[in-house]
């Protein structure tokens, strides 16, 4: 692992591979160790150069101090429509994956997010699209509000979650994963992810920073319209966390993109999908070489 210096802050990351660049983004809490090596392994297989990072505030990347208002406060200004109060936003963290691309001397890469990260990759298309080759959307939505909401049984269990602490960060991450992953959810294998990364690193309010940032986020709904790069969207059709509608949506509002739906996938990537959704990224890499051409 490594950092740089981007976008005014320090972003921890690793490159694996050579070939063309792509750009893993995480989501929500997510580190860049969320990114499994062995799905990182496939990707360099298939002729990527793939970089993985932290997001800001989040694993070893620069920890902000703003106070975030609480989740009920964010959730009941989300509901009401009226704009979360946030010390930065999805276009801020955009802007850092595009610094981090400049930062380490490349002019374009294919970039591929997931849940969050999926919001960050739509707002780096959007809004730095000379450095998207081809662009890739996870288990997201557009930021619509009507679209890819929560499921409300997924909120009722939510709620009944202890208050987290680095003590049961571990007990609550599985708790938390068993209810939005798909059918073949492995909680021994998740539960040695989750002590690597609250080893690695303990952010609950940089999480809290990071929610405010996605609820205080614009609609993306029209600016995907303009979107030229090839998209590909892939979601779960038993996501409880963003519903299947979310993906439904940024397939909609992107022209000639392509959705993929996997009945066996949640808020997760099912280790048995990872060889068709690794071709489904290449062939949408493909796309854009030929676009070039």
């Amino acid at each position: 692992m490594a950092s740089i210096q981007a976008n005014g802050i320090t972003i921890e990351y690793e490159v694996h591979g050579e070939g063309d660049p792509l750009l893993l983004v995480q989501g929500l809490s997510g580190q860049l160790i969320d990114w499994p090596d062995e799905f990182v392994a496939m990707l360099v297989a298939d002729g990527f150069k793939v970089i993985r990072f932290d997001n800001r505030d989040i694993g070893l990347s620069t920890e902000f101090d703003w106070e975030p208002p609480s989740q009920v406060k964010s959730v009941a200004r989300a509901l009401a429509r009226r704009p979360a109060k946030a010390g930065y936003l999805l276009s801020d963290m955009a802007a850092d994956a595009a610094g981090l691309l400049e930062a380490l001397d490349i002019d374009q890469a294919h970039v591929v997010g997931i849940s969050m990260g999926g919001m960050i990759a739509q707002s780096l298309t959007i809004e730095h699209s000379a450095k998207v080759l081809s662009l890739t959307s996870i288990m997201s939505n557009t930021g619509d509000r009507k679209n890819g909401k929560i499921a409300g049984r997924l909120i009722a269990r939510l709620i009944r979650l202890p208050k987290p602490t680095r003590e049961n960060a571990v007990d609550r991450s599985v708790e938390i994963f068993a209810a939005i992953s798909g059918p073949t959810f492995d909680a021994s294998e998740y539960r040695s992810l989750a002590e690597q990364g609250v080893e690695r690193s303990y952010r609950e309010e940089g999480v809290a920073r990071q929610t405010v940032a996605i609820l205080a986020s614009a609609d993306r709904t029209a600016a995907l319209g303009g979107v030229t790069a090839p998209t590909l969207v892939v979601h779960g059709m038993v996501d409880p966390l963003v519903k299947p509608s979310g993906g439904v949506a940024t397939a909609k509002a992107v022209p000639g993109s392509r959705l993929v739906m996997y009945p066996d996938m949640g808020h997760d990537l099912p280790r048995a999908r990872w060889p068709e959704l690794i071709a489904e990224i290449r062939r949408n890499a493909d796309r854009a070489a030929v676009s070039v051409d």
